[in-house]
């Protein structure tokens, strides 16, 4: 309602102050939603899902794997380009996220020995595959979709509910496994201020709400700051015979 009306007052200034009365109505203030994030033991099982022996189950391995490792946004997944990946030590990804902001990602050594099968594998079957397609395609080889990678990850989301292990009722989206990256991260001591960057935050405000996930991190973080109180010892108030004395005769 208040976009709409600061629309109106564009279009109508002649009830300029009805607007404003209206404008002036504070938004109803609501309880913020939990972010919801797996732990390393799911994200362990819903990276063994995907079938290594078979070419579709190799791709969905290396996507999974790179869109928790990243930490990227779905968009900017599957905007990857073949040349957006430096395979050479230390494997990184280029990321074009939200304004047009570029920002680099360090990758973990299996990540990178899973895109460096991946990609030689993409370019043996193409001879005309250059550096500037996709990294991830359907089997029309045409870019993936949001769609089409919401897809992959509920087919082994799925898959993974096979585990006991695995107990998530809620729905797991591709923002959730970004999430449990910054919560890992979190949780092996990196500042906020380095999440921030890795996620492509404008602002470590938007990074603040993953102080909140985890409570193990809010006791370590108590504990840490706790400091030990020496206080001295105080003689029990029995061992004050005035004291004694006085209570006696007053009962």
């Amino acid at each position: 309602m208040h976009s709409f009306f600061r629309y109106v007052q564009r279009e109508s200034p002649e009830n300029l102050f009805e607007i404003q009365r209206i404008l002036s109505i504070p938004v109803k203030r609501t309880p913020k939603p939990f972010i919801k994030f797996l732990s390393l033991d799911e994200i362990e099982i819903l990276l063994s899902q995907p079938d290594p022996s078979k070419k579709l189950g190799r791709r969905d391995l290396t996507l999974l794997a790179l869109m928790y490792d990243s930490g990227a946004r779905v968009q900017e997944l599957i905007d990857l380009q073949i040349q957006d990946i430096r395979l050479k030590e230390p494997v990184v990804a280029n990321l074009h996220g939200k304004g047009n902001k570029f920002r680099t990602v360090p990758l973990m050594k299996n990540t990178g020995a899973l895109l460096r099968e991946y990609i030689a594998e993409q370019k043996s079957g193409y001879i005309f595959l250059q550096d500037d397609c996709p990294l991830f395609r359907n089997q029309r080889k045409q870019k993936l979709t949001r769609k089409g990678v919401s897809y992959i990850l509920d087919k082994y989301v799925r898959s993974a509910y096979n585990n006991p292990i695995f107990t998530r009722n809620e729905k797991i989206t591709c923002h959730v496994l970004r999430h449990s990256r910054a919560a890992h991260m979190l949780q092996a001591g990196i500042p906020l201020i380095y999440i921030r960057d890795f996620l492509g935050h404008s602002s470590v405000t938007s990074t603040e709400i993953y102080a909140r996930l985890d409570h193990a991190i809010k006791r370590k973080a108590i504990e840490e700051a706790y400091i030990e109180l020496n206080l001295p010892d105080y003689p029990s108030w029995k061992e004050d015979a005035n004291l004694m004395d006085w209570l006696t005769n007053l009962a």
